[in-house]
């Protein structure tokens, strides 16, 4: 059977004769630079001194089939839709299931910090770097396959991927590119009639579903946790990376790196030492601007674990991400996550103590006061990024004011207390009028203020949104320390966790206390106030020395190119999944063809209403339906 099936391939091919796919110009640098595993030793193992594990059979989908293409992603190998599309073999060169020619499979050696602990070797467990091909127009680009079948390094997995979250991958990385957040890319997603069980919702009910895989595209995949294969052994997890002391390979690896994407740097300091720390300092700086975008359009990773940290700075591994809704510092989009270590919040100092697990692994290569002196920059360096980001989003641009840190403050503070929508409101802003002399302030803004309203949450979701969520007899301790024990309550008050359940009881009892039309009441008087300090900031952006229109116009194409219409919500995912997993390809390629453009407002932005959308669907810029809290992500 296989000699036949190899046998049609080999005809199919001599009668499309060399196409576009086949003729990729592959030249796979980092196998050439890079120490390489070349043990034919079968299964997963400990893989030593090597960078990449050569892959040395496929694994081939059944019946692999074209889900979606990305020709924004496809032109960066310079190649069209059309290309793909045309060549009978597309979906299995895509899909890891037959070897385009001049590429060389092969999984990347890394190591991790996991939620805090050293978890020692990981590696590219689902994944397969086919090799790097060279565009006359668009650079290097290394092309890899994710879900294509067991490596050396996927441990107790199948190294498969399954519809589900390969179309979250495939989509959330083409719509990040399109916000112009940095990011991997995904030029196309293939499913198959072969099925693996899993888990969905980690409630011990496993289902079977579609191995599928996604062709992902970066300038290198290497990772901050690409250097922990060379730490000792950890104190705590009593772990260590698979190539433990080996310095050497280490200073290969570094020197790839520079010498490959940080050539400026490279080519300015002729001192090792010196270069080393422009190179820290670059990621630093990247890294710092990276999240600050995040933070701006409401994203969450999800598992900002260290192997999920790129050493270029880009977006890397879509799993358990998450956009926020309703505003919410706390938002944790990972159910998995019970402790929030990657809360919204917590995103910017998270990626700082990933820099310093970074340095630690680059050891003797950093000098250890000037690495600490870089990682003390970090802090201002991602307020910075971040204060300027949001000053856009608020379409302020001539001036820059001390007062502008608190106004945004005392937004994102409204935004929690009113249960705001995150996207929708600060898409809504740009509508807020240009303030004019003689006219009345509640009756100008009334009708912003309105719209901003219907973004809110109802007193019953704020009710659920903060409610405590620390133990019954936790709480109950707590409050009963504050009678019996005011001094040592006050310690513990005092305390991250505890004081934000406080909050959340406080803000709880209030509501228990009011009703909705209250409640209303409340919020618009709110809204109005910062809406008059707004516009009164506003106001100082005009000093007489240019034309009032055309500070007006700056202003709305500003706000409108910085506050995306759309975003990935779970919902609009879950529609496309819904649909996919019934055979139904159109509303993953619909919401691709939005999200390519998420801040256009020519888009009519229905779901589709094919036979198999899903009857729980809502226009993807309005605030979303009470069944998107319901999905579980992990």
């Amino acid at each position: 059977i296989t000699l036949l099936c190899e046998a049609k391939a080999n005809k199919l091919s001599s009668q499309c004769g060399s196409t576009a796919l086949e003729r990729l110009p592959f030249n796979n640098t980092a196998l050439n630079k890079l120490p390489v595993d070349d043990s034919k030793e079968p299964g997963c193992r400990t893989v030593p001194a090597a960078c990449f594990s050569r892959i040395r059979a496929l694994q081939p989908l059944v019946r692999p089939t074209f889900v979606a293409q990305s020709q924004s992603a496809l032109a960066l190998l310079d190649l069209t839709v059309q290309d793909v599309l045309s060549n009978p073999l597309g979906p299995e060169y895509l899909s890891g299931s037959r070897l385009l020619p001049g590429s060389e499979p092969a999984a990347h050696c890394y190591c991790g910090h996991q939620f805090g602990l050293f978890a020692g070797q990981l590696g590219d467990g689902a994944v397969m770097y086919l090799g790097e091909v060279e565009s006359g127009t668009h650079g290097r680009w290394e092309v890899q396959v994710k879900g294509a079948g067991v490596t050396p390094y996927s441990r107790d997995g199948d190294g498969r991927k399954v519809l589900r979250s390969s179309i979250r991958e495939f989509l959330c990385s083409e719509a990040m590119a399109a916000l112009g957040i940095p990011s991997t890319r995904a030029a196309s997603l293939v499913t198959s009639d072969l099925y693996v069980s899993r888990d969905p919702l980690n409630s011990g009910r496993r289902v079977p579903e579609r191995c599928s895989v996604v062709l992902r595209l970066a300038p290198s995949f290497i990772r901050f946790g690409s250097f922990e294969i060379f730490l000792g052994r950890d104190d705590f997890s009593g772990l260590q990376g698979p190539s433990a002391g080996r310095h050497d390979i280490r200073a290969q690896l570094l020197d790839y790196v520079i010498e490959t994407f940080y050539p400026c740097i490279q080519q300015t300091h002729s001192n090792r030492k010196n270069r080393n720390m422009a190179f820290f300092r670059e990621v630093m700086m990247r890294t710092a601007k990276l999240v600050a975008q995040w933070q701006c359009v409401g994203f969450c990773h999800g598992v900002l674990n260290t192997d999920n940290m790129s050493i270029l700075g880009l977006t890397l591994d879509y799993g358990p991400f998450g956009f926020m809704d309703r505003f919410d510092p706390d938002f944790v989009c990972n159910t998995s996550d019970k402790k929030g270590r990657y809360s919204y919040q917590a995103q910017p100092s998270v990626c700082r103590w990933n820099l310093a697990r970074l340095a630690e692994a680059l050891g003797s290569e950093l000098d250890v006061a000037q690495a600490g002196a870089v990682l003390d920059e970090f802090t201002p360096t991602y307020e910075a990024f971040y204060l300027c980001i949001m000053r856009k989003k608020l379409g302020l641009v001539r001036k820059e004011e001390a007062e502008d840190r608190e106004l945004i403050s005392d937004l994102l503070r409204l935004m929690h207390d009113t249960g705001a929508d995150f996207t929708n409101t600060f898409r809504l802003l740009s509508r807020v009028p240009w303030p004019e002399e003689g006219h009345s302030e509640r009756a100008t803004v009334g009708q912003v203020v309105d719209l901003i309203l219907e973004q809110c949450a109802s007193i019953e979701e704020l009710k659920v949104a903060n409610k405590p969520t620390m133990k019954d007899r936790e709480l109950a301790m707590i409050l009963s320390m504050a009678q019996t024990n005011p001094v040592m309550f006050g310690m513990v008050a005092d305390t991250p966790g505890v004081s934000q359940q406080l909050e959340r009881m406080g803000r709880l009892k209030e509501l228990l206390e009011t009703d909705q039309d209250e409640l209303k009441r409340k919020q618009r008087d709110d809204w109005i106030r910062w809406v008059s300090r707004y516009r009164r900031r506003l106001a100082r952006e005009y000093d007489g020395t240019v034309d009032l229109s055309l500070i007006k116009k700056e202003r709305l194409s500003l706000m409108n190119s910085t506050n995306p219409r759309i975003v990935l919500r779970n919902y609009i995912a879950q529609n496309a999944i819904q649909a996919a997993e019934k055979g139904d390809f159109s509303e993953v390629n619909r919401v691709l063809k939005v999200l390519e453009k998420p801040y256009s407002d020519a888009f009519e932005l229905e779901p589709s209403d094919g036979p198999n959308a899903s009857e729980l669907t809502v226009a993807y810029d309005m605030k979303p339906p009470a069944w998107a809290q319901r999905i579980c992500i992990t």
